[in-house]
């Protein structure tokens, strides 16, 4: 991070900041061995420009990890750009494009990556619902208000594709269908053998307004997709500021080979609102405005091993042995 203009006032209330994230206890990431990846619902991303301090927290919280999925990212990336300047130039994003309307809500979704430790090797898409020939068109039968966003990346010997969804609100059958539909063809692409898969593992990241683990839209989400939770996750109840036990931001994964990544035991949340920090950090702003400066959604992050080398050739030796 870049600290040389910051004001005294700033420098304090950003003491705050690292001392909660500080007790996240998220550990160092290290090169070819481990990355840490998040998952952040910035509330309303670019819509407003963000005070000085805003960005400044905002690139303090991003800066903690390798790889981050940021949803809700509108139109104009100004604000966006003013939190690279703090991070410095080892930090590269992929961005989408927004779609022009209500339903997309005008909204990008984003990967930033530091490139000293992940790399971006080359597939950036939107992912289209599955078409059926009606006439002489090709029409889908699913409706994705925001398109979801994949990309792949490298880090270590650990190939893999990282796709993000920032889920409708709204109409609970709407909702239902949506994410029923997104499972739907995660699994055409990942369990169909005849279809050429890029790269076998698949972490999917976001806000997809799941209300609780296990509830009918987890369930919509995971059954079909065989979307997996880690376990050191699993006890994590809310990551919304103000909705109450609120788990509407998931990272899940699946994998179809034999020497898959593996998860840490390191994973968790940020919590900037607790015991009144949010105040604290921005007490010149009235209450109701404070989570547009930062987020109305706390960043979700998990730890990931990418020396997969002795599992791969554990797998060519008994595949060749058999």
């Amino acid at each position: 991070m870049h600290y040389s203009s910051l004001t005294p006032e700033t420098a304090k209330k950003l003491k705050l900041l690292i001392e909660r994230i500080e007790e996240c206890h998220i550990p160092s990431s290290m090169l070819d061995e481990s990355i840490n990846v998040a998952t952040w619902n910035i509330r309303e991303f670019g819509k407003k420009s963000r005070s000085e301090d805003g960005i400044v927290f905002i690139a303090q919280i991003l800066y903690q990890f390798d790889l981050i999925a940021i949803t809700e990212v509108r139109e104009d990336l100004s604000d966006f750009k003013r939190v690279l300047k703090y991070l410095g130039g080892d930090w590269k994003y992929v961005v989408s494009d927004w779609q022009n309307d209500g339903g997309g809500n005008y909204e990008r979704t984003l990967f930033l990556y530091d490139q000293r430790m992940v790399h971006f090797t080359g597939l950036a898409a939107e992912a289209q619902p599955n078409r059926k020939k009606m006439g002489d068109e090709y029409i889908s039968q699913q409706s994705w208000w925001r398109s979801p966003y994949m990309a792949s990346f490298r880090a270590g010997s650990f190939d893999f594709i990282i796709l993000a969804l920032h889920a409708r609100w709204g109409s609970n059958n709407g909702r239902l269908k949506e994410l029923a539909g997104f499972s739907e063809w995660i699994s055409s692409r990942w369990d169909d053998k005849s279809d050429v898969v890029i790269d076998d593992d698949l972490i999917v990241v976001g806000d997809f307004n799941t209300p609780r683990i296990g509830d009918k839209y987890y369930k919509a989400l995971t059954e079909k997709s065989r979307l997996k939770m880690p376990r050191s996750l699993s006890t994590i109840k809310d990551t919304a500021v103000s909705a109450g036990n609120k788990r509407y931001d998931q990272i899940l994964h699946r994998s179809t080979n034999n020497y898959s990544f593996s998860f840490s035991d390191h994973g968790g949340v940020i919590d900037f609102a607790r015991d009144g920090l949010l105040e604290k950090l921005f007490p010149d702003v009235k209450p109701s405005k404070r989570t547009y400066e930062l987020s109305d959604h706390l960043p979700m992050w998990i730890q990931i091993y990418t020396n997969n080398e002795l599992q791969r050739l554990d797998s060519i030796i008994r595949n060749r042995s058999s």
